[in-house]
């Protein structure tokens, strides 16, 4: 079975009639991006080639369903690009420690725990039970015989104090400690 597909000489005539407006309309959507805008032009001219009926839509001009297509492909190329992964250079993929190397979790388990055994005893002791036992805000206050408040107060100065201990590892704002330095602090 073959599909129909539009003559080209028709596509060659809406290539020349339209394919310099199409460019410009494009490249505001990618933001100047002159190689995307080239494609999507490329891509909205397929759509026209695999969409012979288009031609004989009830307008004048072929442009409306041109910048119609052209649209809808960069706002679907846009949300595919912000939906993988960011790409990394080759930089950045150097400079990542190898998992495999026990090296790099060490030292940090190291500066963990010179960090936490800076801390005041009693921030040293909310932050033993919240994240190297593991308790419940409630449970490390009753062990603590503390209120549930004071417990967060402290977990809250203590982290903020070894973040500006700690400079070199970063966590994203508003997330707390998941899972410290394996070992437990002397």
């Amino acid at each position: 079975m073959t599909t129909a597909t539009t003559d080209e000489r028709a596509l060659e005539e809406l290539q020349r009639d339209h394919g310099p407006a199409l460019l410009s309309f494009l490249l505001g959507l990618t933001y100047g991006d002159q190689q995307r805008a080239e494609d999507l032009v490329q891509e909205t001219l397929v759509r026209a080639w695999l969409h012979p009926e288009a031609f004989h839509g009830p307008y004048e001009s072929m442009r409306p369903w041109l910048f119609t297509v052209a649209r809808r492909l960069a706002i679907d190329a846009r949300r595919s690009r912000l939906a993988r992964p960011a790409e990394i250079g080759d930089g950045v993929l150097a400079a990542t420690p190898d998992p495999a190397d026990r090296t790099e979790s060490a030292v940090a388990a190291l500066d963990v725990r010179a960090a936490v055994r800076g801390l005041s005893p009693e921030h040293r002791a909310v932050l033993v039970r919240l994240y190297f036992d593991g308790l419940t805000v409630k449970e490390a206050a009753d062990e603590l015989g503390i209120p549930a408040g004071t417990v967060k107060s402290r977990s809250h100065y203590a982290l903020r104090a070894l973040g500006r201990c700690l400079p070199g590892y970063s966590r994203p704002r508003g997330h707390a400690l998941s899972s410290p330095a394996a070992a437990t602090p002397q």
